[in-house]
């Protein structure tokens, strides 16, 4: 009867020491992102110019003046025109699409930058996530599910560096890294 007494003890003491395990896990980890409420699509068409962004290597080759236009499709979707300046001075382009995740004026978007005929592979979309958008809808920030990328983009080159340090703040408290953000040139 001993033994199994001890035994028993030993069960509830791995027991408990795998459900602390799992809640210190839990507690470490970020708390999911949160798009903003509601979009308004016509509002978001036009130019946006990045302020600054996580590095990646899709934008190595930029060196300044980075901007995305955005217009509406004859098929309900957008169309994102992506432009910068690279080292050498020559504007590269891309050209790529747009859609909403769920209902009309949803702030999840997924964008595809490679050829049409290959959007019906799931790995061609990019999660495009509007985390944060002033009432104007003058100053945006745009991520994905994991926090791995982050654009903070503006509808002028230039920004009020007051409006600037309290997006940051915003996105700080939405657990984002930013002092990973490199800023973009204006040239």
């Amino acid at each position: 009867m001993k033994k199994m007494s001890h035994s028993l003890r030993i069960i509830l003491l791995l027991i408990s020491l795998i459900v602390v395990g799992k809640v210190f896990a839990q507690a470490g980890q970020p708390s999911p992102v949160k798009t903003i409420s509601s979009l308004d699509v016509p509002r978001y068409l036009g130019t946006w110019y990045e302020i600054s962004k996580f590095p990646n290597w899709f934008q190595k080759k930029c060196q300044s003046n980075t901007k995305a236009v955005y217009s509406l499709r004859s098929d309900g979707n957008l169309q994102v025109v992506n432009s910068c300046k690279t080292v050498s001075g020559e504007v590269t382009e891309a050209v790529g699409a747009a859609r909403q995740i769920g209902p009309r004026d949803s702030a999840k978007l997924e964008v595809r930058f490679a050829p049409e005929w290959l959007s019906f592979l799931p790995m061609v979309w990019g999660d495009y996530w509007i985390v944060d958008l002033d009432s104007q809808y003058e100053l945006a920030a745009v991520s994905d599910p994991k926090r791995e990328y982050l654009w903070v983009l503006s509808r002028t080159p230039q920004l009020d560096p007051k409006a600037y340090a309290a997006l940051l703040q915003r996105l700080q408290e939405q657990q984002f890294d930013t002092h990973q953000l490199e800023l973009t040139l204006q040239k």
